[in-house]
């Protein structure tokens, strides 16, 4: 698999990426085995996970696996802290939690380092210069090799990053950026993208299919075996309406042109947008993962980008339209 630079880092990770969101839950170890090993043995090397996924069980269970399966140096591992399981305050920013939320991951994870360690969300309730101090102390400490943030909106990110920029060799600069980003939802192009791209910020896509609907399997029914089909249905039915549809038709169409899967088309045409280093996909089974790395070998023609950016175009008036046009 081609290997990519994460922003305007050394780091080099494998452009497409193996998310964990539901191991330890929907995924058990022997499905979470099957794909780790499907994923390395096609050139994969980078791995995302979080403290929270499966209340650590994510975590505990790749460790687990790496220890087995696959040489550690062979990955990038990619953890992130800063959410809580706590009503009254959804993240928490503050120095002391993401460092010691840092120490359990890396106990769990059963490694002295991970390679990627990132700010899960933006805390408002902490000064910014704070959360990005733990950042620079697990750098320097050598639990993490590089640093980056998630689900940060645009003048987040541009402060974020600007402030790790301001003293070079004493602040770790942001890697990346981990946003959700598929052709039903072009929201990070607004602000986000451009903010990353200006800064050399890699993005690492999350949700790259649409939560599944990209792949067309919602176009006439709900399959009784997926997400929406569970207890995370409200998680796929914002991208159930109209608008989605059309666009989910104009996947289906150029798959069929290109005789290939709705899912490659998707997942190709956000793998090779500018600024994305690595899309991360998830999957319940090594048959599912084998599906989306077989977009290796896939590049969309340009007339078919094309057709694909004008119907899932983000509508983006004041202030980022022409200003001759007002």
């Amino acid at each position: 698999m081609e290997q990519r630079h994460l922003g305007s880092t050394g780091l080099r990770v494998s452009r497409i990426g193996l998310g964990t969101l539901t191991w330890g839950r929907n995924t058990g170890e022997h499905d979470a085995a099957d794909q780790l090993k499907a994923f390395w043995e096609a050139g994969g090397t980078l791995i995302d996970t979080a403290d929270v996924y499966s209340g650590g069980e994510a975590e505990y269970l790749l460790g687990r696996l790496v220890e087995r399966l696959v040489p550690r140096d062979d990955l990038v591992i990619a953890t992130k802290a800063g959410s809580v399981p706590d009503p009254d305050r959804r993240f928490d920013g503050s120095r002391g939690h993401l460092l010691q939320a840092l120490d359990a991951s890396l106990e769990r994870l059963g490694t002295d380092y991970v390679d990627l360690w990132q700010i899960h969300a933006f805390d408002p309730e902490t000064p910014l210069d704070e959360t990005l101090h733990a950042l620079d102390i697990a750098v320097t400490s050598g639990r993490a090799r590089y640093a980056g943030v998630s689900n940060f909106c645009g003048w987040q990110l541009a402060k974020a990053a600007t402030w790790q920029l301001a003293s070079p060799g004493i602040r770790t600069r942001l890697a990346s950026t981990q946003m959700e980003y598929s052709l039903l939802q072009r929201g990070v192009e607004r602000e986000v993208l451009p903010a990353a791209l200006d800064l050399g910020v890699g993005l690492l896509p999350s949700s790259p299919l649409g939560r599944g609907v990209l792949t067309g399997k919602y176009r006439h029914t709900t399959p009784p075996d997926s997400r929406g089909a569970t207890d995370m249905a409200m998680f796929v039915e914002p991208y159930l309406d109209g608008a989605a549809g059309r666009i989910v038709d104009a996947v289906a169409t150029a798959a069929d042109g290109l005789a290939t899967s709705p899912l490659a088309v998707a997942l190709a045409w956000v793998r090779d947008r500018p600024g994305v280093a690595a899309p991360i996909v998830g999957a319940r089974n090594a048959r599912q993962l084998t599906e989306a790395l077989s977009v290796e070998g896939l590049s969309l023609p340009d007339e078919i980008c094309r057709a694909l950016n004008d119907v899932s175009a983000p509508v983006h008036r004041y202030p980022d339209q022409d200003w001759s046009t007002l």
